[in-house]
């Protein structure tokens, strides 16, 4: 019987543009190629072709391989993979007493390498050392590829490795790195967003399934001489959802001595069909061989020959003997430096699916007694198979030192799913309980897998055998962690009232939730409940000895007192200790600068913002502070939408959302970002849906500051729709969440809104009344953006009355510029402009500031002033100029088109008239070689 003539595929189908993409960064270094793609999606073959390139074959490739069972062993898949570089080395000129620091890593390169230089006693700048060891040996390597393989299964430390050499990469590096999307922690494939370096080329590459003419390609080379037609591709492609690895799996278990038919798939389950497909392959192999494949997915990992042989209980001559017909029958496969395992994750399932339960836990306890014998041991994978060995105290030994491993170097997400782990097992004593419980609680708060632990610690209350010494330190963390989740504002600080009042015996825990309840952004506590718990902080820190206590409490505290505009926070902050000593000090200093930064960005301080976000986010990317990234990075884009950095904010802030989703202080932020844009380009019903999504329907359950912005968006959104009724009620509505909280420091852009509002409805009283309250609330206030909104307000006041305001909107726009926030200042300058006969000069320079910016919808309206004063502009380009290009504006219809909007929709947005734009949207889709509107949407 002949069976599929390649193993894999001799050409390569379907994927020549992403060749050309890989092949043409990798020969322009120093660069970055990131290269994204679900399991079996063909990664490693892609990058196999691109490495037997001529072009390629000539620099020097190094490749790692990251493992699913990682052990905590920081930079281990990226300092493995240089190992073999010794003889490289020994034409180059020395390496500097430096790369020393790689001794320890590296013993291979021994001969190569200076002593080791003397401890530091400093772990952070010994890392450091490290690191720029590891650079210096990359560049004396000369044109160098370098390869990491599946960097989701990466630990901590590799990727903060990697982001070093990202960062400024050496000038002879071209970096590769492949990883599945679905599995990277928090959605970061290397730990944290990098900007590319200057010079150097960056390129993300995402792979994905073949189509059904793809998967006919792939199965025709595949098959050889045997005809495929178009109705067996598309069955073999509706049944392996174009997955290459699945097709070639499910083409290996076809009975080929049959005629190729379409019915011939019905035989084989796809894409569940790898169980089916890898047990067609077991019952042929000899049984020792089937015997060490069942070892081989027991153990879940690439092992060498004597751990397979261990597991499966063969002695040496018999298992290599097995091993190379596994091998033959391509059911294992060698991963490299003499380890075999499975081609894919799904084939090991497949495989461990057909083993009896008792032979499973047979092969675990083998594992375990053949794993005990590597030096370090594993502990992850001993864990694992003690586990599914029955033994249960051992898997929680080795998994509670697993996770001291992983914290005690940075790995928060491998210690805290290690741990809530544990703590599912029904068998736990009350001692372990209580012990688990406290590790959990104690570093749940510094991670990303609020979701996950939230349920676990709410499990845990209800855990009998939890002790009430234990059970306040559990609360504690539920609370904080629902203060950061969707819905959770209200029951966390319920939650975390109630810890405190348990937390007698753990004072340091105690001030902790003492400091989260001073809060003042959290819901709709009013101002006047959050300030005594604010002044029992600060007692707090005035009493506090402990440097990590006192550098926790101040990272809550001062940024709160600045948050409501009160300028003493700055002396406050001037109190911070010098000198960090601890990782622990260093993560809440960081938290101390992005929630200074967070809010300096409310209040108007927004170059200040700006600076302590940079040495924020350094400071808690080098100490592994994962939410604390999180919430610098939307501070960021909240402050790049305020500067006016709108160039590629908004796929930047979507990007973030999808990665963030679940942490509420992060994605109500960015969701009231992407609103305010949509607002500005006249996407009206994209913007109410990120509006939406801000809280603003749930106050009590939100971030105030958010939820009174979006107000205030939706407020401008409806008066630009000419729906002043609708924007006086909303306004009102948002006037009511303002009082209630009782912080006006953030309502100024809020008010300015709502007094256009009701005195386009008649309500000059209520603009008047209010325009006063923001007076008084910001009496004696440190809040440059709401002053300069309550200029614009009284600007907008007297307009109303028919007076001038020439004094009060150019008070406004100055101080708007000095924040600086140019779309405020633009907008301000465009009531000015209007103050009397606007005139059309001003009004062109005002239709180009909103140009540059990108806010479509102002500058359509500036335009259409100009012309509404009969003067005629310049086009800065002639209209054949363009050729086959879009046009701007027709780029914006194109944009509007793309979302769905009528004519009628665009002609509003854009003020044109509704031949003008039938015009532009015939130019549109001629240009774009596209047959209708709906085609245009599919793109």
């Amino acid at each position: 019987m002949s069976g599929v003539r390649h193993a894999s595929s001799p050409v390569l189908v379907g994927r020549s543009a992403e060749l050309g993409a890989l092949a043409s960064a990798i020969a322009r270094p120093p660069s970055i190629v990131m290269l994204e793609g679900e399991a079996g999606v063909g990664k490693t073959r892609l990058v196999t072709e691109l490495l037997g390139l001529p072009e390629t074959a000539r620099r020097l490739v190094f490749a790692g391989y990251c493992q699913p069972l990682g052990e905590p062993f920081p930079y281990g898949v990226v300092l493995e993979a240089l190992r073999h570089a010794g003889r490289h080395l020994k034409n180059k000129p020395p390496l500097s007493p430096l790369s020393g620091a790689l001794r320890p890593y590296l013993p291979e390169l021994a001969d190569f390498l200076p002593e080791q230089p003397a401890p530091l006693g400093d772990p952070r700048a010994e890392r450091h050392q490290l690191f720029r060891a590891f650079r210096e040996l990359v560049s004396s390597l000369g044109a160098l590829v370098l390869v990491i393989e599946d960097l989701h299964w990466a630990d901590d430390g590799s990727r903060r490795l990697l982001r070093f050499l990202m960062a400024d990469p050496p000038r002879n590096l071209s970096l590769l790195l492949t990883y599945r999307r679905e599995e990277v922690p928090g959605g970061i494939p290397v730990g944290s967003s990098y900007r590319p370096a200057t010079g150097s080329a960056s390129v993300l590459i995402e792979l994905r399934p073949l189509d059904a003419e793809g998967v006919k390609h792939l199965a025709t080379a595949l098959l050889g001489e045997r005809a495929v037609s178009t109705e067996f591709a598309a069955r073999l492609h509706e049944r392996t959802a174009g997955i290459p690895f699945v097709v070639e799996e499910t083409l290996n278990a076809l009975d080929h001595t049959e005629t190729l038919h379409a019915g011939l798939l019905e035989s084989v389950e796809v894409p569940v069909l790898l169980r089916e497909a890898m047990v067609e392959r077991l019952i042929k192999l000899p049984l020792t061989a089937r015997r060490l494949t069942e070892a081989a997915a027991v153990l879940g990992v690439p092992a060498t020959d004597t751990v397979l042989a261990d597991t499966a209980g063969l002695d040496a001559g018999r298992a290599r003997r097995a091993l190379v017909a596994a091998l033959e029958k391509h059911v294992l496969f060698e991963a490299g430096d003499c380890r075999y395992g499975f081609r894919h994750t799904l084939a090991q399932q497949a495989v461990y699916g057909t083993i009896s339960g008792p032979t499973r836990q047979q092969l675990h306890r083998r594992a375990v007694q053949a794993l005990l014998k590597l030096s370090p041991p594993p502990l992850v994978q001993l864990a694992g198979h003690s586990r599914k060995a029955g033994e249960s105290a051992d898997a929680i030994r080795y998994a509670e030192a697993a996770a001291q491993r992983a914290a005690e170097v940075g790995d928060l997400a491998t210690a805290t799913d290690l741990l809530r782990g544990l703590l599912d097992e029904p068998a736990l004593e009350p001692s372990d309980v209580d012990r688990l419980a406290g590790r959990l609680s104690a570093i749940a708060f510094d991670g990303l897998s609020i979701r996950e632990v939230i349920a676990t610690l709410q499990r845990l209350l209800g855990d009998r055998r939890l002790s009430r010494r234990l059970r306040g330190e559990v609360r504690l963390s539920l609370g904080l962690l629902l203060m950061r989740y969707s819905g959770g504002v209200e029951s966390g600080r319920a939650e975390t009232e109630l810890a405190v009042n348990d937390l007698g015996h753990r004072p340091d825990l105690e001030a902790r939730g003492i400091a989260m309840l001073a809060l003042p952004w959290a819901g709709t506590t009013p101002l006047s409940a959050h300030l005594p718990w604010m002044q029992r902080v600060d007692e707090l820190i005035a009493g506090a000895t402990d440097r990590l206590v006192l550098l926790t409490l101040m990272a809550s505290n001062v940024p709160s007192w600045l948050h409501i505009g009160d300028g003493r926070a700055w002396a406050l902050a001037r109190r911070v200790p010098g000198t960090i000593e601890s990782a622990g000090e260093q993560r809440q200093l960081a938290r101390m600068h992005c929630n200074l930064a967070d809010a300096c960005a409310w209040i108007g301080h927004h170059d200040r913002a700006g600076s302590l976000l940079h040495s924020g986010m350094q400071l808690a990317t080098s100490c592994g502070a994962p939410y604390v990234v999180s919430t610098a990075r939307a501070t960021r884009a909240h402050v790049d939408w305020l500067t006016g950095h709108w160039d590629g904010l908004t796929a930047r802030t979507l990007r973030l959302l999808d990665e963030y989703q679940d942490l509420l202080p992060v994605a109500s932020e960015l969701s009231l970002v992407l609103g305010s844009l949509a607002v500005a380009r006249g996407e009206w019903d994209r913007a109410a849906g990120h509006f939406a999504e801000t809280g603003i329907a749930q106050p009590q359950n939100a971030i105030a500051p958010v939820v009174l912005a979006a107000h205030a968006g939706v407020v401008r959104m409806l008066l630009a729709q000419q729906d002043a009724e609708a924007a006086a009620l909303e306004a009102d509505r948002g006037l009511e969440a303002a009082r209630a909280k009782g912080v006006w420091a953030w309502a100024g852009e809020l008010v300015v809104m709502a007094v256009d509002a009701y005195c386009q409805t008649g309500r000059e009283s209520d603009a008047q009344a209010l325009t006063d309250e923001l007076e008084r609330g910001l009496a004696g206030c440190d809040a440059p953006a709401s002053y300069a909104a309550l200029a614009e307000a009284q600007g907008i006041l007297a307009l109303c009355r028919g007076e001038s305001a020439v004094k009060q909107l150019t008070d406004a726009r100055q101080r708007y510029e000095r924040l600086p926030a140019p779309y405020l200042a633009a907008l301000a300058g465009e009531r000015l402009a209007r103050c009397g006969e606007p005139e059309a000069s001003e009004l062109t320079l005002l239709a180009s500031a909103f140009d540059e910016l990108g806010a479509t919808r102002d500058a359509a309206r500036c335009r259409h002033a100009v012309r509404a004063t009969g003067a005629i502009t310049p086009s800065r380009r002639g209209r054949r100029g363009y050729g086959d290009e879009l046009s701007p504006r027709e780029r914006d219809v194109a944009r509007l088109l793309a979302e769905g909007n009528t004519n009628r929709e665009i002609a509003e947005v854009l003020f044109l008239s509704r031949r003008t734009v039938e015009q532009h949207v015939a130019s549109v889709l001629r240009k774009l070689k596209v047959h209708s509107r709906d085609e245009l949407q599919r793109a």
